[in-house]
This record gives structure tokens, sequence and C-alpha cells, in this order.
């Protein structure tokens, strides 16, 4: 079985309809837009923020975002995770600074096809 590639729309409304869903699993490509998705979200949010009424707002308004976005960036991740047949908890790593390189490596690995063989 060969991994689902998806687009940038179709992540979003996986990842956001699946707003705290921490089982299952979530593609490189699902898992990947939707970063971009939040990071693009949150530069928004801070820049509409600071030119309408100032930095601190702009920085208000990106934590905000930050906020909403956090719980379904975790889920995805941790979907993540399952697909290359880890253990959603593996995302603890990335708070040490040793850790960033090795979670970051892990979220760009492709699909482990053989666990996938083997539930289908």
């Amino acid at each position: 079985m060969r991994s689902i590639k998806m687009g940038f729309t179709e992540s979003i409304t996986t990842c956001m309809g699946k707003y705290a869903t921490f089982e299952g699993r979530a593609t490189r490509s699902e898992y990947w837009w939707f970063y971009l998705f939040t990071l693009l979200v949150g530069w928004i949010a801070t820049i509409v923020g600071t030119v309408s009424l100032g930095l601190e707002v702009g920085q208000i308004f990106q934590g905000v975002v930050s906020l909403i976005l956090f719980l379904p960036s975790l889920a995805a991740g941790c979907r993540r995770m399952h697909d290359i047949g880890k253990s959603g908890w593996s995302l603890l790593w990335s708070i040490t600074i040793i850790g960033i390189p090795v979670v970051i490596y892990w979220l760009a690995k492709d699909t482990d096809h053989e666990l996938v063989d083997s539930e289908s």
C-alpha cells in the first residue's frame, strides 16, 4: 500500500476535522502541509495585528492563533509518529536540544509501509 499524498487544502480540513484526535495516522504530506498552514496563519496574525494596532497587539494575535492551533498540531504530530511506527510520546524528545533534530528526522521520514500492510 502506498501512502496517500494530500494537498494543502485537504490537509487543513483533515487536521482541523480531527482537532484533538490522537489515534490513527497522518501521512508526511498531511503533516507538513498543516505545519506550513500554522506558520502562515501565525505570521499573518502577527502582521495584521502589528500593522493595524501595534507590535504588542500583533504578538497577542499570534499568541491566540498559537493557542487555537496547538491541539490540532500536537494531534497531527502524534498521528505522524504513529505513521512511522513510533509512539506519539516520541514528540517529547523535541523539548531537548539534542532531540530536536531526531524528531525533525522522524517527522520527515516516509510512512512505514510494513505497518500499513500488516493493518490491511
